[in-house]
């Protein structure tokens, strides 16, 4: 492990920050069988600071770093980079990757630095009274499969008594997050769970698709990454399952997972805590100050797209915690304990979205020292295969809070005793 530390450490170092300059690590995964995700995303992360080193000169006159380092969403890379960025003064991680978050979640907290997992990670992190370093705001995992359990029970007059929902899922940590959320609404609105598991990376998927073929759910749930998604889809359309009726969560809602499977794929839904497409107006200062300078971290083809506008939202959130930090200290120079605070009071408006060129892409965000989860909203889109395009397909969603809130405390409750927590806002 000493060699591969100093191998990243030495590759990182041809791009070393001065001192002056503000570091945000991209724990990135452009290579392995999940590269068809991580690239949009990490292109969009790191393009949205370009944007605003190329026209602001930075955050606050601070110019950003986005040293990255490749992890193949391999969990043990993963720690490996942290501990190979961290010194050069790393004011936040997004990780993109459930598996590493819960393995750096011990570490910042000792360190004194953010992990920001949008969307994915420890669910339980929404809970700020145990967990002070880890924010998940907007939603979390369980919120969406609250989410997309409350569409299904629009499409069914909210009655789902009799009914069978399959869970597909990825046989990780990430995938295994929302069955205990929807254990609990089966036995609030009577409907049977069926979990199928599928063993990463989740190219093979014939046996799965049967047991769905055999058993006849009503709907499927999908917690998918990577190729999974994709094959998981081209399998659905092969038993002529009615897309309609197979929703995924919004790591299983991308591009190029409904891409390959053509027209089959007309109709499948995916929810997302963010807009799709790239009309929004931040887009034209993305053209002139990174695309049209050669600045872009990837070959142009990704902009737009769900994961890049994905990687894209978490850069905006982190640059405004920043942000946030240096109008409370009243100094741009902010440190890694500072920007913690900038997330724990960040204060996202709609009317800070339309300033940022992102009007009505996002839901407003309030954050507290008791609440790092955010408002657990989203919306659902259906995939439009004539026109390959994400079309909305209900208005924001709000999450049950009455089945989520409970499971949080508990589960947040159980980290604090086994780690010796004692919990803060009080």
């Amino acid at each position: 492990m000493k060699k591969t530390l100093t191998a990243i450490a030495l590759a990182l170092g041809a791009a070393s920050p001065a001192l002056a300059d503000l570091v945000v690590p991209s724990l990135s995964y452009r290579t392995g069988p999940f590269a068809a995700n991580g690239i949009p995303y990490a292109d969009g992360f790191s393009d949205y600071f370009t944007m605003l080193n190329e026209r602001d000169g930075g955050v606050g006159g601070e110019k950003i770093v986005v040293s990255e380092c490749e992890t193949a969403y391999n969990t043990e890379k993963g720690v490996e980079c942290y501990e190979a960025t961290k010194g050069s003064g790393a004011l936040a991680y997004n990780p993109l990757s459930t598996g590493i978050t819960y393995q750096l979640i011990p570490k910042v907290t000792a360190d004194g630095i953010t992990l920001y997992t949008p969307g994915y990670g420890r669910t339980s992190a929404a809970n700020g009274k145990v967990f002070e370093n880890v924010f998940n705001y907007p939603a979390n995992y369980w919120d969406g499969a609250s989410i997309i359990i409350k569409d299904i029970l629009a499409q069914n007059g909210d009655d789902l008594s009799g009914k069978k929902i399959a869970l597909v899922y990825h046989n990780s940590a990430y995938g295994k997050e929302p069955i205990p959320t929807l254990q609990a609404l089966a036995a609030k609105h009577g409907f049977e769970l069926v979990e199928i598991p599928v063993d990463s990376p989740g190219q093979e998927q014939k046996s799965q698709w049967l047991q769905v073929r055999r058993d006849k759910p009503d709907y499927v749930i999908m917690y998918g990454w990577g190729v999974m998604n994709a094959v998981a889809i081209q399998e659905a359309v092969n038993i002529k399952y009615p897309m309609d009726h197979f929703y995924g969560i919004w790591w299983s809602g991308s591009e190029n997972d409904v891409l390959p499977a053509g027209d089959g794929a007309n109709g499948y839904k995916m929810i997302s805590f963010h807009g799709t497409g790239g009309d929004y107006p931040v887009y034209g200062d993305l053209k002139a100050n990174v695309y049209d300078k050669g600045k872009s971290a990837g070959d142009g083809s990704n902009p737009g797209n769900v994961l890049y506008s994905r990687g894209m939202y978490a850069a905006m959130i982190i640059s405004e915690a920043i942000r946030n930090a240096q109008t409370a200290t009243g100094h741009s120079a902010v440190t890694a304990a500072e920007v913690r605070d900038g997330f724990e009071s960040l204060n996202l408006t709609e009317e800070r979205l339309t300033e940022l060129g992102l009007p009505g892409f996002a839901q407003p965000i309030t954050a507290t020292c008791a609440d790092h989860g955010g408002p657990g909203t989203a919306m659902i889109f259906q995939w439009d295969a004539a026109a390959k395009k994400w079309n909305a397909a209900s208005d924001w969603i709000e999450s049950d809070a009455e089945v989520i809130d409970p499971l949080i405390a508990q589960d947040a409750a159980a980290f604090a005793a086994e780690n010796s927590i004692t919990e803060r806002c009080n």
